[in-house]
């Protein structure tokens, strides 16, 4: 097990070539949020010490809940193939949204897909790397396209009125709803 303070090239590298991560974080009382993702082209590495995350609207907003109510978050990539490896980047995050003054920056490192609705800007305080050698060989068969499909086809004033009702996590924190909807 290996710790860093900042993201190096050879993580850039992993990174890169993952097609699913994990996201966790939590707030101080409730449950513990663990999302897996793995839309192409929605995680970026920004910096030695900062990432972000693309979000399209889901089931629910637990990521967003729970950094404006506690800030830390944890990602965690596993290399599926050879050569075994985990990697955990540490730190704190934010949602940011269409609305806000850093979404133009933000924005401008990803290609917007239909239902974008936030990014989690996230600042690193360390980098884990650990063996993997739990983890199996797998490979990627195909992407899923249903979600990005359904947010394409939704009707936009119909979407953005159910974003609006989404103000609450599923334990009551609160959160921000998108102002717009976004057809990428």
């Amino acid at each position: 097990m290996e710790f860093t303070d900042h993201i190096t090239d050879a993580h850039c590298a992993m990174i890169a070539r993952q097609s699913v991560f994990f996201i966790a974080t939590a707030a101080a009382d409730g449950r513990i949020n663990l999302s897996p993702k793995g839309l192409d082209g929605t995680f970026k590495v920004l910096g030695p010490r900062r990432a972000a995350y693309l979000d399209l609207g889901g089931s629910g907003n637990e990521t967003h809940a729970h950094l404006a109510a506690d800030g830390r978050i944890t990602i965690m990539m596993c290399n599926f193939e050879q050569p075994a490896l985990i990697l955990r980047l540490y730190g704190t995050g934010r949602p940011v949204l269409p609305q806000d003054a850093a979404w133009d920056e933000l924005a401008a490192h990803f290609t917007l897909l239909p239902g974008t609705r936030q990014i989690f800007d996230i600042a690193v305080d360390s980098v884990q790397t650990s063996c993997g050698w739990g983890v199996p060989i797998m490979q990627l068969d195909h992407p899923r396209e249903t979600l990005v499909k359904y947010h394409a086809q939704s009707d936009p004033a119909k979407w953005e009125a159910k974003m609006a009702e989404r103000t609450r996590s599923i334990d009551g924190l609160p959160t921000r709803p998108t102002d717009r909807y976004i057809a990428g």
